[in-house]
């Protein structure tokens, strides 16, 4: 007997990311699309986590992670954005983001409600707005200026606003736009749904990395947002360890407790002795994340550098660590196939915008990872200026 089950995600297939990097192993292709850096966590965070390996922090780490770690990170969150967090009924260690971001949709959306995504939004965001039996609605953000700025909307995201929005999911620094908020921004989104009975669930994993003297705008350092928000973040992209998987959501106590209900089930607890070592590397060396705008900036203006003699058309990155580059004055294909088809004729992978996207209105747009040794980047710059 053969059975045949009724898929949850009938749309949903292999993420682009894995896609892109399976082709580029297969082509032995420079990997510029996942995002992930090709340098190793520092030195002294890896000698912590071994000293907690070596010396008994191996059992099972506490449901809502490590005390030592949360109040590092209530104690950082504190020092950068001005907020005073509990440690222990605002702060929930999660598997990476991706677990955060799955475990706060499920936690506040039910069946029939709407959640509002900003397009391009990263692809796992309405899959499981899809498993809470949500609907997700697509704003796409604006281009702006010499088509290389992107913003949110205003009239739109109010038009799409309704009884029935739930959620709004917001993620800036944005991948993969780079696009950032200013606290204009913060108190424009306050105004909008002051009146509405909805939440705020903000990806802020590249609150870090932000460029050309500019601040991250945290949700958390806005009074009104943070009363509706839950804020996920992660270590992985901090530290160049994207493989650790431990991120972090931070919320008031009742988004927390409902957050710690759907956790316990997904993961429950995370990697013991890693939650020690970052705990202990945040406390002793907090010069390394406040230096992280400065690196990867040289990082962009680099490769950014190495494409000033190249076809492409690009504005500089303001945060993140992608670039993104048009190439209309080189090819008229779309971006999916172009991708694909550069990743195995000149062995450059990147990743096209118009996967996230309803509508694909960044047809001619490609995202470059720059979180690469500059021998990689000089080496595949060569490539894409021969186009």
């Amino acid at each position: 007997m053969s059975c045949k089950i009724e898929s949850k995600l009938p749309e949903v297939g292999t993420t682009i990311f894995t896609v892109m990097s399976q082709l580029a192993a297969k082509c032995n292709a420079i990997n510029l699309a996942q995002g992930f850096p090709s340098f190793d966590p520092p030195r002294a965070l890896c000698d912590r986590i071994h000293h907690h390996f070596k010396n008994g922090a191996n059992q099972y780490a506490p449901m809502s992670g490590v005390e030592s770690l949360r109040i590092a990170i209530a104690d950082k969150t504190n020092r950068l954005q001005g907020r005073v967090i509990d440690a222990d009924r605002n702060i929930t260690v999660s598997c990476g983001a991706t677990e955060g971001l799955f475990c706060a949709i499920q936690a506040v959306v039910r069946p029939g409600d709407e959640v509002i995504v900003f397009d391009p939004a990263y692809d796992s965001y309405s899959p499981a707005v899809t498993l809470a039996g949500g609907i997700t609605r697509h704003v796409p953000l604006e281009i702006e200026g010499n088509g290389a700025d992107f913003a949110i909307n205003w009239q739109r995201l109010s038009d799409t606003l309704n009884d029935k929005t739930r959620l709004i999911i917001v993620n800036f620094p944005h991948n993969p736009t780079g696009a950032i908020l200013q606290y204009a921004d913060l108190n424009r989104l306050a105004a909008l749904i002051r009146d509405r009975d909805c939440y705020l669930l903000s990806d802020e994993v590249y609150e870090h990395i932000v460029f050309d003297g500019e601040t991250h705008r945290s949700l958390l350092s806005h009074d009104e947002l943070y009363e509706r928000t839950m804020v996920v973040s992660s270590f992985g992209k901090t530290f160049h360890a994207t493989g650790w998987k431990i991120g972090y959501c931070i919320a008031p106590a009742y988004l927390t407790d409902e957050f710690r209900k759907v956790h316990q089930f997904a993961t429950f607890s995370i990697c013991t002795p890693v939650q020690h070592g970052i705990a202990d590397f945040l406390n002793s060396d907090p010069e390394f994340y406040e230096a992280l705008p400065a690196f990867y900036q040289q990082k962009r203006d680099t490769f950014c550098r190495l494409l000033e003699n190249s076809r492409f058309k690009l504005k500089p990155a303001r945060s993140t660590f992608f670039q993104i580059v048009d190439y209309s004055d080189i090819s008229d294909q779309d971006d999916l196939a172009l991708a694909k088809h550069w990743t195995r004729d000149i062995g450059i992978a990147s990743i096209p915008l118009s996967v996230f996207c309803q509508r694909a209105f960044t047809g001619t747009r490609l995202r470059f990872c720059f979180a690469k040794d500059d021998a990689t980047l000089e080496a595949a710059a060569t490539r894409l200026n021969r186009l």
